[in-house]
């Protein structure tokens, strides 16, 4: 079971299994300890440019695909497969600060680890 929360909401130790982290930068004003956070793995995060043209008008879907296009890199290919033996042993919850975690990259990263299949691999 994969499944996604905001970093900033009070762990949930029976349900979330193991905790994941998936922003490029640590969310403001909370410490490690109450962020209780298990994996870091910063291959998975949305490029510092991919974030910024979003966030200056670009469009979900178009910031899906340039997304997903990244995951296809090696590193984040490996981090995916990774990922997903973890949640195929257990309960694996995805954190991120965003104000509405199901629509935004973290939702795309739980998809593709319950099941979709992870972007083709290029290298470049």
């Amino acid at each position: 079971m994969v499944r996604v929360r905001r970093v900033y909401d009070p762990a949930e130790p029976g349900a979330d299994g193991v905790r994941v982290l998936v922003d490029r930068l640590w969310p403001r004003g909370l410490s490690k300890e109450a962020a209780a956070v298990d994996d870091w793995p910063r291959a998975l995060t949305p490029s510092a440019g991919l974030r910024r043209w979003f966030h200056a008008g670009g469009s979900a879907g178009e910031f899906r695909r340039r997304y997903e296009a990244e995951l296809g890199a090696p590193e984040a290919v490996a981090e995916l497969e990774r990922l997903r033996g973890l949640a195929a042993r257990g309960p694996l919850t995805l954190l991120t600060a965003a104000r509405n975690p199901e629509s935004g990259h973290a939702a795309v990263l739980a998809e593709l680890l319950a099941g979709r299949d992870v972007p083709p691999r290029h290298d470049g």
